[in-house]
């Protein structure tokens, strides 16, 4: 009887007026169902994934640095480029002054200190070594040999090649010969070729002036970024000419012309002229190629030049000639000494008295 009562009452008054009786047992019942309800979310959430939070942690370093790889993989090669700059044990004050030069004319370059090695064998480890521990992919070595008598050049790109081995002549440094010229520290230039390097000519065996000309271009022109010290100023033209088979280099002053001159106020006149002039800053030297290797500082060699002729040789057929001058004197003055003693016109020796001989008719 009590159950019908509870049902009829519900179904007269609805849920809200139910007695005490019937929210107590409504109440657990619920409460009992929440905790099974908290459960079964439990079990949901450890079987859904976890989704990503929207604020990222910082990035640590090791993703640091594979983002900066990246970045370097997506930069032109151009801009990557650092070269290695030093010489060899027993170089002259004229070839220590050289480098320095040279290296104060690259911003984009670094000079290390003497390579102490007795042999050419150990350049493929050493300067590769050198190369690599200091972020650089141009070796450019000065080589001095016979007593700091010959420069040699050794142009290599590290780590694979290739090598280019010139001889180095006719050096002048900026402080030699007093060059009028003066260049920004840091500043950039424009790297001129003569139209012996074109591509278009360098073909039926001169193939070779291509490759040179992408090693000095490699060397010679600083990248527009990425340097460190680099100023934002383009003040110098360093000039590459081939003529006779050599190397020729040159570095000008890019320089404004001023009104006050009797020069400049004379080139104003004529309309052809741009107001610029160049004024030679140095150094200057002369390269002679000799071999390229394929590999860096080794492999087979692609390139030999049969045109030059060592310093060495030079100075021994010298050597020749004076000694062919001092044995062909010595054979005169033989020949000469042979002559009189056959004629009888000796001095030394004594002569046979004539008949009408003074001390043979007065005694």
């Amino acid at each position: 009887m009590a159950s019908i009562y509870k049902r009829a009452s519900k179904a007269r008054y609805g849920p809200e007026e139910s007695d005490d009786s019937d929210m107590t047992s409504d109440d657990t019942s619920s409460s009992s169902g929440t905790i099974r309800g908290d459960d079964d979310l439990d079990q949901v959430e450890n079987l859904q994934p976890a989704t990503p939070f929207s604020s990222s942690p910082p990035p640590s370093n090791q993703q640091a640095e594979a983002a900066e790889a990246r970045k370097l993989k997506q930069m032109p090669t151009e801009l990557r480029n650092r070269i290695l700059m030093l010489t060899s044990r027993g170089v002259s004050f004229r070839h220590r002054h050289l480098l320095n030069d040279l290296s104060s004319l690259l911003p984009h370059s670094y000079q290390d200190t003497k390579l102490d090695t007795k042999s050419s064998n150990n350049y493929n480890s050493a300067l590769n070594s050198l190369a690599d521990l200091h972020s650089c992919n141009y070796v450019f070595f000065l080589e001095a040999r016979k007593n700091a008598q010959d420069l040699y050049l050794w142009l290599a790109k590290a780590p694979n090649g290739p090598t280019i081995k010139f001889h180095v002549g006719n050096v002048h440094t900026m402080a030699e010969l007093g060059f009028g010229g003066n260049v920004l520290k840091g500043g950039r230039g424009i790297t001129v070729f003569d139209k012996s390097f074109d591509e278009e000519l360098a073909v039926g065996g001169q193939e070779n002036k291509a490759l040179i000309r992408e090693m000095l271009r490699g060397v010679f022109c600083v990248p527009s970024k990425g340097v460190r010290g680099l100023k934002p100023f383009v003040d110098r033209v360093v000039g590459i000419y081939g003529l006779d088979g050599k190397i020729w280099i040159r570095v000008y002053e890019l320089r404004e012309g001023s009104k006050d001159s009797a020069e400049d106020k004379l080139a104003a006149m004529d309309d052809t002229t741009s107001g610029v002039k160049l004024v030679e800053v140095g150094p200057r030297f002369v390269l002679t190629p000799i071999v390229i290797q394929e590999g860096s500082f080794g492999g087979p060699v692609i390139f030999e030049n049969k045109m030059y002729v060592s310093p060495n040789m030079v100075r021994r057929e010298a050597r020749m000639k004076k000694q062919s001058k001092y044995t062909q004197r010595t054979f005169d003055k033989t020949d000469r000494t042979r002559k009189i003693r056959g004629l009888g016109l000796n001095t030394g020796a004594e002569r046979k008295r004539r008949v009408v001989d003074d001390r043979a008719l007065f005694g």
